[in-house]
């Protein structure tokens, strides 16, 4: 059982659930001034990437250390319940600021919406972070540093300092990111200038498509989002995946899992000297290796919130566990597939052995 932390932001998700088959095909349909819409009851869980991918790597069997911030008030409270019923804890509460939430609108027929308050994330610090947790960690995760202004904000140096001290120690790790409203001040910071000053210590970059498209490279970003839609849809992972996982490595990182949505993801691994510092790999495997992943076809579809997340913990436990960099990634895919089973973010999630007994019986891919 590999011990792996999952730091970063966490938040209180709240989703309404729709029935099945209301379906829409423009927001605008739904949300009509003066409107009354009944959904059904609420979905509550632990969110963020310390809610999503922190419990989810505990689901999967690995000896998860959740480290997050909360505030002192009923949301704080409730998330700590939360996480405490799943054999979980350890937050940090922060008795100056309020908890973060978001309200998760999974629309069938829309692509997720998000309200969100990120509250205590926002004054997380590197020394919130105890050395002695990183004691005997096999791996070191943090998550969405996109919505804690403590990490994107003088340029990106508490992120880059706080990776480079853990790496220090020994220890691999991995960073995903979320999207940022472009008019807010994690909108308009210096994301090519973060990622530069961050990705040097970052052995496992796992952001997705749509994101990291909007930092390095917003003229794509635009012609795609123009389209309409899910961008996702519109990318080719030769074309427009590809070139910007590899923009990351030259950055400085160790591999990129870049995941795209609908058109599925794509593994692109640094070179030997590189990846031969990273103590988890095989570095004459997984050097300089680019594997495209479509989707796997779904059961059923409830919703997409936090299969990103569920996609991540999959791939960094595969990895934990040794596994073949084909196989990481097969078994990424995998997850987020099953994870869109259900509404809330782990009731879809399935083993690593059986993901791997559904791919062996030919699960079938979105291309097929």
């Amino acid at each position: 059982m590999a011990k792996i932390i999952s730091a970063g932001h966490i938040c209180l998700d709240i989703t309404p659930v729709f029935a099945p088959g209301q379906g829409y095909e423009r927001i605008a349909d739904l949300l009509v001034p003066g409107k009354l819409l009944e959904v059904g009851p609420a979905s509550v869980y632990a969110g963020g990437s310390v809610g999503n991918t922190g419990l989810a790597l505990k689901k999967m069997g690995n000896d998860a250390v959740l480290l997050g911030k909360v505030g002192d008030d009923l949301l704080g409270a409730t998330l700590q319940r939360v996480l405490s019923s799943s054999g979980a804890g350890g937050l940090i509460v922060d008795k100056n600021s309020s908890t973060a939430y978001s309200v998760v609108l999974a629309v069938p027929g829309i692509d997720r919406i998000f309200l969100h308050n990120p509250g205590a994330n926002d004054t997380f610090a590197p020394e919130d972070i105890p050395e002695a947790a990183l004691d005997g960690a096999a791996l070191f995760h943090f998550g969405y540093p996109t919505l804690m202004k403590r990490m994107y904000g003088g340029g990106g140096a508490a992120l880059a300092d706080m990776l480079n001290g853990v790496r220090s120690r020994g220890v691999p790790t991995s960073l995903d990111l979320t999207a940022v409203d472009p008019n807010t001040e994690a909108g308009r910071a210096d994301w090519p200038g973060i990622l530069e000053r961050a990705l040097p210590h970052v052995d496992f970059f796992v952001p997705s498509f749509e994101e990291l498209c909007f930092m390095l490279d917003r003229p794509l970003y635009d012609r795609l989002f123009a389209l309409g839609g899910d961008m996702t849809r519109h990318l080719s992972l030769a074309e427009h995946a590809v070139p910007l996982a590899r923009k990351c490595l030259a950055m400085g990182c160790g591999a990129v899992l870049l995941k795209c949505g609908l058109s599925g993801m794509v593994l692109c691994a640094g070179g030997r000297r590189r990846l031969g510092g990273i103590r988890l790999l095989d570095a004459d495997l997984w050097a300089e290796r680019t594997i495209p992943q479509p989707c796997y076809r779904a059961e059923r579809v409830c919703s997409a919130a936090g299969a990103g997340d569920a996609s991540i913990a999959a791939f960094l436990t595969a990895v934990t566990r040794g596994e073949a960099p084909e196989l990481c990634v097969k078994l990424a895919a995998a997850e987020g597939a099953a994870a869109v089973s259900a509404y809330d973010t782990l009731g879809g999630l399935l083993s690593l052995d059986e993901l791997k007994r559904r791919i062996q019986a030919g699960w079938q891919t979105m291309e097929e």
